[in-house]
């Protein structure tokens, strides 16, 4: 972090750019930025929220580049061909991603916590950070979404906050291959899936990831991060999972135990060694009691108190389109969720299963690459996990420009899933969707809302539910 220049962040309203900005605003750097959505008059209170943090905003069009002392912080989807791009190189400005700004400054903090893996990494980024709020140790917390128990109404946008601790705790992205820039002290791994590279690819970054820190928080449930153990000296490992048998030499294994869901939250119980803490989540899901012990044992790792861990868990208020309850009218429940790969998605059809009631899904993929790489996946997570009754709606991919690759389409899935017995059915739009939603909904029924990238699917949600 240079603190004799400024940076201007191209496409600052996106997830993993908003709250690198707002850290670097909070430390007293000059921060300026663009992005298409704010052009195209999308998500209007992001930038209101921006430009109250002292944050200038300027169209995507090259004309906020002004000069050599600034740095331009491009995230992956940025191409080279967007106006900011090509003024910063016309003019000489230096160029770096999004991806190595943030391991710059985690890589520099005193104690770093890396939280990495397929699905879950949000949630279990901030529920670290809050066990560490609540504990009072002040931590740096850089996450993709927004923490519900850090938002005030001076801070809606709650994905990052500024600590003095020293301690620095991130969310750490597999998908352009950056997280092996990151140097972690204490590495966290939920697991290892498909997404957005291919297993083989998956397990080295992961591995080498891990391989890097002092305390590896593993789980033992799955069975591509269980491989981990054996690499590691057995007193840096803390292995966690809900009735995995550990291996016999550990530092120490997190166990989550008589498992009792809710439709709001899950109960379960702590057991480790001869301690057993009883602890109700008020975020639902076997997934999330998976995310829960992966933070108790970051918090181990660290030396905090395993039952003052516990006390703050039960505070944890979720992360914003993680299986959030948007409202419910006429007996229709409305909800908003951020799943888009296989992994997701299962454990969100798995957690809304485990109560009666239709599932009516609408998933918008988001993006043709991740579309065209998950086909099969998704084809085999839908068919799956879907009941008889239930209906997903595909509208066409999450699409902002650009040149890649279109072969792949939303009807290509949802024939897939048509084709072996469940109810699917590709429309156009997302107008198209809501029509359709609103047809076949009647009371007892959950419509979700899912998909990534894209913040106007909220306001969907929101308005598909003040049309009942």
């Amino acid at each position: 972090m240079d603190r004799g220049r400024s940076y201007f962040f191209c496409g600052i309203g996106g997830s993993g750019m908003l709250p690198l900005a707002l850290l670097l605003r909070g430390a007293g750097l000059a921060v300026a930025g663009s992005d298409r959505a704010l052009d195209q008059g999308r998500t209007t209170p992001k930038f209101d929220f921006l430009r109250a943090q002292g944050i200038p905003l300027f169209r995507q069009d090259g004309s906020g580049i002004t000069d050599l002392k600034q740095i331009l912080v491009t995230s992956a989807a940025v191409e080279s061909a967007v106006p900011d791009v090509v003024r910063a190189r016309a003019i000489g400005a230096p160029i770096m991603t999004r991806a190595a700004l943030l391991a710059e400054l985690f890589n520099a903090a005193p104690q770093s916590i890396g939280v990495a893996g397929t699905s879950g990494k949000s949630t279990t980024t901030g529920m670290i950070g809050w066990i560490l709020k609540a504990t009072g140790l002040d931590p740096t917390i850089m996450n993709g979404a927004v923490m519900k128990n850090f938002v005030t109404p001076a801070l809606p946008f709650a994905s990052a906050a500024i600590g003095r601790s020293g301690i620095f705790v991130s969310e750490i992205d597999e998908s352009d291959g950056s997280i092996a820039s990151f140097t972690p002290h204490l590495a966290v791994l939920n697991n290892i899936a498909l997404d957005h590279k291919s297993l083989d690819e998956l397990r080295a970054l992961f591995r080498d990831f891990v391989a890097k820190a002092a305390i590896r928080v593993l789980n033992l449930d799955q069975s591509e991060t269980e491989a981990l153990v054996a690499l590691a000296p057995p007193d840096q490992v803390i292995g966690y999972g809900i009735g995995s048998r550990p291996p016999p030499r550990l530092r120490t294994y997190l166990e989550g135990g008589d498992l009792t869901p809710a439709p709001d939250g899950i109960r379960f119980t702590l057991k480790h060694g001869a301690s057993r803490i009883p602890l109700r989540l008020a975020v639902p899901g076997r997934h999330n009691v998976a995310n829960a012990l992966a933070s108790m044992g970051a918090a181990e790792g660290l030396g905090i108190d395993l039952r003052a861990a516990a006390a703050a868990l039960e505070r944890f208020t979720g992360i914003r389109r993680r299986l959030e309850i948007v409202g419910e009218s006429h007996g229709i429940t409305v909800i908003d969720d951020f799943a888009h790969n296989p992994d997701k998605i299962a454990a969100t059809l798995d957690t809304l299963h485990a109560f009666p009631g239709r599932l009516l899904v609408m998933f918008q993929p988001h993006g043709f690459g991740p579309l065209r790489a998950m086909k099969d996946g998704f084809i085999e997570v839908f068919t799956r996990h879907l009941h008889d009754q239930d209906v997903v709606l595909l509208p066409d991919p999450l699409y902002f420009g650009g040149t890649v690759e279109r072969s792949v389409g939303s009807r290509d899935i949802a024939e897939g899933i048509a084709a072996r017995g469940r109810r699917a059915q590709a429309l156009p739009d997302r107008t198209q969707c809501g029509e359709r939603l609103l047809e076949l909904a009647r009371p007892g029924d959950r419509i979700v809302v899912m998909g990534a990238r894209d913040d106007t699917l909220s306001h969907f949600a929101a308005e598909l539910l003040g049309r009942f």
